[in-house]
């Protein structure tokens, strides 16, 4: 029932910072039971916050602006901040088509886990089994609205897609309440992506029920309204971006109050063995496969490098905390080799 799903909500938070908040929250969904639809997308917000990690203390990591000034980073090159752009997008044109097998080559299948990891920790499915009730039940307004930026081939969309039974759903008439968006910079990569989706699971998903769409943008300047999405994620894609600290803010700006950010990354590895078989690994390794399989080394090149020029686990937190987000921390995953980080947008 209702009641017991607002029981479910304190629960669901066993971090202090996010008891208050979860207790607001609860107060506000109460109010949904007299038929207030805005509070019962609150409610299934606060859901999808289960299980909280410990907050990082990087409240006290001192950053500086990711741009500043008329340069910036291409891997170990020195750029003009105009120029990143059109570089990051001419990579990702020439590895379009190999790209998802060139990642099972370089991370040995693990982005696979990795990604799983990430499904997991979203709660996606429960959100949408909550949401398509609330539906059922005649609840004004209930939602479900995904935003996953630079998922161009569609990885981690199509696990949101299975989770939430989009593909079902896309069988009955009408527009399905659970909607995922994938949103990226590169037109090769959505072209890759659309064929891939509607290959996998039909074209009524994409043509009728409008389950998933892919749409081309910047994560810099999002074109979507403020306060229009309730989870926002990205896998291996903030390192690219050329303002990292103006993707966080836009991240936030489209977030609903209690909305949910999401971002998976290669990162900075803390097991000193480990380390050097990685770095190793990275450089050796990594640019002979690209030249291999996709018969283009320079590209592979540049997201190793890319990699070591992004920000620490502890860098990230803090960049966050100053784009907005609350209870912002990371979980590290294989030894640090990639960093899942999260945070929720403030509900007041």
């Amino acid at each position: 029932s209702a009641k017991t799903m607002i029981r479910r909500v304190g629960s669901f938070a066993t971090d202090q910072s996010l008891r208050g908040t979860a207790l607001a929250w609860r107060a506000r969904t109460s109010r949904s039971l007299l038929g207030d639809g805005q509070s019962t997308a609150t409610l299934r917000r606060t859901f999808s916050s289960a299980t909280p990690l410990e907050p990082s203390d990087a409240s006290i990591y001192r950053t500086t602006p990711y741009v500043s000034g008329d340069s910036t980073h291409f891997g170990f090159s020195e750029v003009s901040v105009n120029e990143k752009e059109g570089k990051v997008r001419e990579v990702f044109d020439k590895v379009a088509d190999t790209y998802d097998l060139m990642n099972d080559l370089m991370s040995g299948g693990l982005h696979r886990y990795w990604k799983d990891y990430l499904l997991g920790i979203s709660n996606v499915g429960s959100m949408s089994r909550l949401t398509r009730s609330s539906v059922a039940s005649g609840v004004s307004g209930a939602d479900l609205k995904i935003l996953d930026v630079a998922g161009g081939t569609g990885d981690v969309a199509f696990r949101f897609v299975e989770a939430a039974d989009c593909v079902e759903r896309s069988k009955s008439s009408g527009l399905d309440p659970v909607s995922i968006t994938v949103c990226d910079i590169n037109h090769e990569m959505l072209r890759v992506g659309e064929q891939r989706a509607r290959s996998r699971f039909g074209n009524a998903i994409l043509d009728e029920s409008k389950g998933l769409s892919f749409v081309q943008g910047n994560a810099q300047s999002l074109e979507f309204p403020d306060n229009s999405f309730d989870l926002y994620t990205i896998a291996f894609g903030l390192r690219n971006v050329t303002d990292v600290d103006m993707a966080l803010r836009e991240a936030n700006r489209v977030l609903r109050p209690g909305g949910r950010f999401i971002c998976l990354e290669f990162s900075h590895v803390t097991i000193p063995i480990l380390a050097e078989v990685y770095n190793t690994y990275s450089f050796q390794a990594i640019p002979a496969l690209g030249e291999w399989v996709a018969k283009d080394r320079d590209s592979y090149q540049y997201l190793v490098e890319s990699i070591r020029k992004f920000s620490n686990q502890e860098e990230l937190v803090s960049r966050m905390q100053k784009a907005g987000f609350d209870n912002a921390r990371y979980t590290n995953l294989s030894g640090g080799i990639v960093a899942l980080h999260e945070g929720w947008k403030p509900v007041v």
